[in-house]
């Protein structure tokens, strides 16, 4: 049965933020592959979800090279959604993906050099079985690459078509200043930051990119916001069976000590007092920062996409 997207999705409740000074509007949440959508995982289940997203306004899909696993198969899986679903819906979309970290054996598959970049736009852009991107990003800052060259491959990427707009992940705080002079220079100004934010971890915060992207015009966009789960009610409780903390996978057992549990607790009990749960205060804390565009949630499930959805809809 061919899908048709819901016909009220602009109407259910997502709310669209302006990234920095640039015509994008994106939605305050947007769907992360990072998990879950694999080559691993059930294809109609990342299905279910993707299509749950955008019947809902998430008009965002935020991808990488190396997501899956394996390396190349959430892009994969995002190709096969095109042709099966999301092909008359393309211009409604928002596609994002990245470069920089481990893809392929030898020198030329890692880091930011032109070659690397170069090659991995064009593999992505076979895998998703699309003509471009809408955002391509340098995943990570390489220190042993000149920054000119790193920049100039993403200004050629978007003169060349294969992307409309570019970012940086995670690039310290005097790159990223370099990149954004770079680029407005060139005339590919910088659309957007990602970063990790949440309420354990504030480094964007404290170290000054939040802040400088806000006065540069550039849009800014949360990673991992709860914490790879340590901000929902998982954990409160200690470590549960089959857990990534209990696998000690992303999460090390050591992490969950007395003072991170109180914590945890105090800010549960806080969120109950005000009708949500830890994980939508956590979320809901995010999008309040001065700056912050949207945030990236990822889901294993439609249900776990419905819960975090709340964090945008008025109480």
């Amino acid at each position: 049965m061919n899908y048709q997207a819901d016909k009220n999705r602009y109407d259910n409740g997502m709310q669209y933020v302006r990234c920095g000074r640039s015509g994008i509007l994106l939605p305050k949440v947007s769907l992360g592959m990072w998990h879950n959508f694999g080559s691993v995982d059930p294809y109609e289940r990342s299905r279910e979800i993707v299509r749950y997203a955008f019947d809902h306004g998430v008009t965002h899909l935020d991808l990488a090279n190396n997501y899956g696993p394996a390396y190349g198969s959430a892009e994969e899986t995002l190709g096969r959604l095109m042709d099966d679903d999301f092909r008359p819906y393309r211009d409604e979309l928002f596609i994002s993906t990245k470069a920089g970290y481990d893809m392929w054996p030898g020198p030329y598959g890692n880091w930011g050099s032109r070659k690397y970049l170069m090659a991995s736009v064009n593999q992505s852009l076979r895998r998703m079985h699309l003509d471009y991107v809408d955002l391509f990003y340098s995943h990570r800052y390489d220190p042993a690459t000149p920054m000119e060259e790193t920049l100039q491959a993403m200004v050629d990427i978007v003169r060349a078509g294969k992307a409309l707009y570019v970012g940086i992940s995670n690039w310290p705080l005097e790159p990223l200043r370099f990149a954004i002079d770079y680029l407005r220079s060139h005339d590919t100004p910088l659309l957007i930051y990602q970063g990790k934010l949440n309420m354990l971890d504030r480094a964007p915060v404290n170290e000054g990119i939040l802040q400088l992207c806000d006065d540069a015009g550039v849009g800014f966009i949360a990673f991992s916001p709860l914490a790879q789960g340590l901000l929902t009610n998982r954990y409160l409780e200690g470590i549960p069976d089959n857990s990534r903390m209990s696998k000690g996978k992303f999460l090390r057992p050591e992490m969950l000590d007395d003072a991170l549990l109180r914590q945890l607790r105090q800010w549960n009990a806080e969120a109950e007092a005000q009708g949500m749960t830890l994980a939508e205060r956590a979320l809901r804390w995010i999008l309040q920062q001065s700056g912050v565009t949207s945030v990236l949630v990822g889901a294993s499930s439609t249900r776990q996409l419905e819960q975090n959805l709340q964090c945008v809809y008025e109480k």
